[in-house]
């Protein structure tokens, strides 16, 4: 999925998910060969589960 939709669906800015991902924090993403960053379902949906149990 799209790296926006992911981050509109945990409710951060892509500032805090850029912070995040410095920090070594946050949902795992990759770049497509097209150059957008994508996040796995299954990823996303871990790391929503990691924050609920926080």
């Amino acid at each position: 999925m799209p790296l926006s939709e992911a981050l509109e669906e945990i409710s951060i800015s892509r500032a805090t998910w850029y912070r995040w991902r410095n920090r070594g924090y946050g949902p795992e993403a990759r770049r497509t060969p097209s150059g957008r960053i994508c996040v796995r379902r299954s990823v996303l949906d871990a790391f929503k589960d990691e924050l609920e149990a926080a």
